[in-house]
């Protein structure tokens, strides 16, 4: 009934999250780059059930999309 959830994914995730939260753009893009390369990992090496891909690989999309531009460089000046 419940999906297991993956520790190392897990982590992964409250580290961008925090990130985000204090506003280290370049850090959360980092532990994004970690996390997707994580999942293709353990993907790839099938130790995640068919449930928890869908899971992981839908929450992807969703950082991906999240933080399209939240990066520095793409800060825009507040004096403009």
């Amino acid at each position: 009934m419940f999906m297991r959830k993956n520790s190392e994914l897990e982590g992964l995730l409250a580290r961008i999250d925090n990130n985000v939260s204090n506003n280290y753009k370049d850090a959360a893009q980092e532990y994004l780059d970690e996390y997707e390369k994580k999942l293709m990992e353990l993907v790839q090496k099938n130790v995640l059930k068919e449930k928890q891909k869908a899971h992981y690989e839908s929450l992807l999309g969703v950082y991906r999309e999240k933080m399209k531009e939240f990066r520095h460089k793409d800060q825009k000046p507040y004096w403009t």
